[in-house]
């Protein structure tokens, strides 16, 4: 059977069965692919059932579920609300779930939403959390300074005026390493969550979290050492440097020269005219007359005239700026790796068995 219908049936199965029972499906691979593990309680350790450091993507049915990475909901924990998570990556969740429960009525009530802004791309720099609505970033020092940030619980608004004024965007939850992409680099002002059941305009949706690649040792994880077969710098598009400076500029051309051609043409009347007698003179006269006045007009046409002006000039430059990755590729049991790192490595880069890099 075709993979993605096996796991478009299994997805079916695990939406309708027992709709009327919290259940929560965990898959091996992305967008619901490979090996599952259900339950319908709490796991305190994932280990158990042979799924720790597994999980990839999660169906949720009915209740909220709290799923940890740490055994016995310990560690850093992600709200999951009804709903289908084709990736645990945006979340920083991939292959790092050791518990799960679901969350009923006080214990739901006490997990309250949360966004943690960063002041610097990545994640980095002086951070602000919050779980309340924040209608002036200025009285937290943080207006117009957050690069980066991680939504937990629940979608939150994120608007570059205070009380949720200007241009607003709506972040589901997950790791957004970045915010230039979506205009909002250094430009937030307010914030506040969305309630669940409020309806919020697609268009004001971000795009998707990116998935911020999470390079720690797993549990227990045998680690290796591949060789480096190249590493390239990626910087910024070249620019573009324009300045003016003095330069010459063709005159418009098109204009007869008069003066020329009335003097072409008393000429050329004149010694038409000493030409033939009778009607055969007057001929004479009007042809040179006319030749005379076409010479006349084009004589000192052949090299238009110049006038002094600012000229724009333009040349390409290239980015100095520092490089925004590196892009590594590496050799691992015979395979080609390629992978993207914030700092240049050395003559190795660690990896796990999968090839997959770990720091």
């Amino acid at each position: 059977m075709n993979a993605y219908l096996k796991s478009a049936l299994t997805l079916a199965g695990v939406l309708l069965a027992r709709q009327s029972v919290a259940q929560v499906t965990f898959f091996e691979q992305d967008n619901f692919r490979g090996r599952s593990f259900s339950t319908e309680s709490q796991v305190g350790n994932f280990d158990r059932y042979g799924f720790n450091d597994r999980a990839s993507s999660v169906v949720v049915v009915r209740e909220t579920w709290e799923v940890c990475e740490d055994v016995q909901f310990g560690g850093r924990c992600t709200v999951l609300p009804p709903g289908q998570y084709p990736s645990f990556r945006a979340m920083g969740l991939n292959d790092r779930v050791s518990s799960v429960r679901a969350l009923r009525n006080k214990a739901r009530a006490a997990v309250t939403p949360q966004v943690t802004f960063y002041e610097n791309e990545n994640f980095t720099g002086r951070s602000f959390a919050t779980d309340k609505p924040v209608w002036k970033f200025a009285r937290n020092q943080f207006n117009d300074r957050a690069s980066s940030v991680v939504v937990n619980g629940s979608p939150w608004e994120l608007c570059e005026s205070n009380q949720f004024r200007g241009r607003c965007v709506v972040l589901r939850p997950g790791q957004y390493p970045t915010m230039t992409s979506m205009g909002l680099n250094d430009r937030v002002s307010s914030v506040r969550a969305v309630i669940r059941d409020q309806r919020s305009d697609d268009y004001r949706h971000a795009p998707a979290p990116v998935a911020a690649p999470d390079y720690r040792r797993r549990n227990n994880e045998r680690l290796f050492e591949a060789n480096v077969t190249s590493v390239r710098a990626v910087v910024g598009p070249p620019g573009q440097r324009c300045w003016v400076e003095p330069g010459q500029a063709a005159q418009t051309q098109g204009a007869a020269n008069i003066p020329g051609a009335i003097a072409g043409a008393l000429i050329g009347g004149i010694l038409g005219h000493q030409v033939g007698g009778g009607t055969g003179k007057d001929v004479a006269t009007a042809g040179g007359a006319i030749v005379g006045a076409a010479i006349g007009a084009n004589m000192g046409l052949g090299d238009p005239p110049t006038v002094s002006q600012n000229v724009q000039r333009c040349e390409i430059t290239p980015n100095r700026a520092p490089p925004q990755y590196w892009d590594v590729s590496y050799d691992f049991r015979g395979q080609a790796h390629r992978t993207q790192m914030n700092t240049p490595p050395g003559a190795t880069v660690t990896v796990n068995a999968q090839g997959e890099p770990r720091t």
